[in-house]
């Protein structure tokens, strides 16, 4: 099977309501973030205390999540902050609905 066949997530992590923002892209949304709490996830994350899964979207390929995963990275904050209060208008961590 063809990596580019298999489904991906787009995700925000923050820190906290409005905070700073990681965008990031994943095939496996549950192991990213408890990768990104343990401080393995990545070095922006570690370094600013990301560990509140805020929003994420599947997307039916790899290759579909890593092109809306480079445009939503392009957005001003506020669109960010938008996108994430249509579905969790109170920042609420989502990462216990994955599982």
């Amino acid at each position: 099977m063809d990596s580019g066949t298999l489904g991906g997530w787009v995700y925000i992590m923050t820190d906290r309501y409005r905070g700073t923002l990681y965008v990031g892209v994943t095939s496996d949304i549950a192991a990213r973030v408890v990768q990104h709490r343990d401080g393995n996830g990545s070095d922006f994350c570690k370094r600013y205390g990301l560990d509140r899964l805020v929003w994420a979207e599947r997307l039916d390929t790899i290759d579909e999540a890593i092109t809306f995963e480079k445009r939503l990275k392009r957005w001003r904050s506020q669109w960010k902050f938008e996108l994430i209060e249509k579905t969790n208008p109170e920042w609420k961590d989502l990462f216990e609905t994955l599982v």
